[in-house]
């Protein structure tokens, strides 16, 4: 069973979630961090005035009658006020000498931490009839006596200001990360509208309309690369969607002629009773029209093989010397018929695919031979040049005028209608491509009267 494909991710989307991820996540670094000194501050200022509290009662234990005095400001607290803190003396036998009234109900003297004499200890936190309280304990020596001091700090208004200011805290992080979300859907939007601008130009380019190009003028700096790209392809769409209209005209006029002529030739031979002699020459006739479409059907698949073969060249090194000797060998019989002398002179090592070598080899030679008038001669030579190993074929014929030159290695391009491979203006076409594929170039100079040269380059 298949599975459903994913849905492409959208980089909107995207970058409005990290966006606010990454908001999110300073808010709350920031506000934490607002949060923790707020609190802290409130409530060291809370434990200084604390051991303010303590330090008077230990200054007024050691007054004369102590105790008596702390009682006394004890009881002078009005009934009904606020009570902030709430003290307790102790005397060492932990008998109560004096408190804050109401506090044994409030806070039981066994409730506190343990005291010393020395420097105070961090108060702790109790919790108490709804209400915070942080207590602390100190001992003051008197002369023989010892007095235990017990003092409670009412923080309820502390808590409740805590608890208010994390609500207002996550309230505005809460708000600011919507915020966050909106101007990053915001911003992206509009961000991404060159994006949508692009498509739309791209949308409105067919088949026809490939000339129209995308330009780089209005686009962002980081779109201007991307606008290159596509005007660049369209041009190479456009060159291609050219060359294959001529291509596919080429080919069916190529066509045309042969299956024209194999028509012609079968209906002139029904129009009355022939002898079988005639017959005979009608399918002999027929029989070379069709090898003619052979060899175009041959070189086109040819064509489209070496196109689509670049990562299967069978690349060896191999004796050039030794490759065109063997080439010349092969047209040997047809230029002596022709009176022609075919040489070959230089040494080098070349590194391609010997048979696609010996392939363009050979159209240059058949072409040569072809051209070149009785008499003539034919070289082919090898050399080293730097990073390339070249061979050229330079024959002794009529030329090449200058404005067919250009377009030589064009498909189907044919200077004069005898200068191709088979007649049909695919030999050149077939070496150009050859070529390509190994990553050389073949030049061609050709004077009219003078004769030709076509140059090989192989990389090393």
């Amino acid at each position: 069973m298949s599975s459903k494909p994913a849905e492409p991710r959208s980089i909107a989307l995207q970058l409005v979630v990290r966006f606010t991820l990454a908001a999110a996540l300073l808010l709350c670094c920031g506000l934490g961090a607002l949060y923790w000194i707020v609190v802290r501050h409130a409530f060291e200022e809370d434990n200084e005035v604390l051991a303010d509290k303590v330090a008077a009662v230990r200054a007024d234990l050691t007054t004369a009658g102590g105790a008596q005095v702390v009682s006394q400001e004890l009881k002078n607290i009005r009934p009904g006020e606020r009570t902030a803190y709430w003290v307790r003396v102790l005397d060492s036998h932990n008998l109560i000498l004096a408190e804050t009234a109401g506090m044994g109900t409030l806070l039981s003297p066994n409730i506190f931490p343990g005291g010393t004499t020395g420097e105070l200890e961090k108060p702790i936190d109790y919790h108490a009839d709804g209400r915070l309280f942080s207590l602390v304990t100190s001992e003051q020596k008197v002369t023989a006596d010892r007095f235990t001091i017990q003092v409670a700090q009412d923080r309820t208004a502390d808590e409740q200001f805590m608890k208010q200011f994390a609500a207002l805290l996550a309230a505005v992080l809460a708000l600011g990360v919507a915020a966050s979300a909106i101007i990053a859907f915001t911003v992206t939007k509009r961000g991404l509208r060159p994006l949508g601008e692009m498509t739309r130009a791209l949308k409105r380019v067919g088949p026809k309309q490939l000339h129209q190009h995308v330009g780089t003028v209005d686009w962002p700096r980081e779109l201007q690369p991307l606008a290159v790209a596509f005007d660049e392809m369209l041009g190479r769409l456009e060159d291609s969607f050219v060359r294959l209209s001529q291509f596919s005209a080429d080919i069916a006029h190529e066509l045309r002629t042969p299956i024209g002529n194999i028509r012609g030739e079968a209906e002139v031979a029904l129009t009355r009773a022939r002898s079988a002699e005639e017959y005979r020459e009608v399918i002999e006739s027929t029989i070379a029209e069709c090898q003619h479409l052979g060899h175009i059907v041959d070189n086109l698949l040819f064509l489209a093989r070496t196109e689509a073969a670049e990562g299967y060249l069978q690349r060896t090194s191999f004796d050039g010397r030794i490759a065109i000797e063997r080439i010349a060998a092969f047209h040997e019989p047809i230029a002596e018929e022709q009176k022609l002398t075919i040489r070959c002179e230089g040494k080098g090592t070349f590194n391609a695919d010997e048979m696609l070598f010996s392939r363009a080899v050979n159209n240059l030679v058949e072409n040569a031979v072809h051209h070149t008038p009785a008499g003539g001669t034919i070289d082919i030579t090898i050399a080293n040049r730097g990073a390339n190993s070249e061979v050229s074929v330079k024959d002794t014929g009529r030329g090449i005028a200058a404005e067919h030159l250009p377009r030589v290695f064009d498909r189907f391009y044919r200077a004069d209608l005898s200068r191709s491979s088979e007649g049909v203006g695919l030999g050149l076409a077939l070496v150009k491509s050859i070529m390509d594929l190994h990553g050389g170039s073949a030049e061609i100079d050709s004077e009219p009267g003078r004769g030709t040269t076509v140059t090989l380059s192989f990389p090393k």
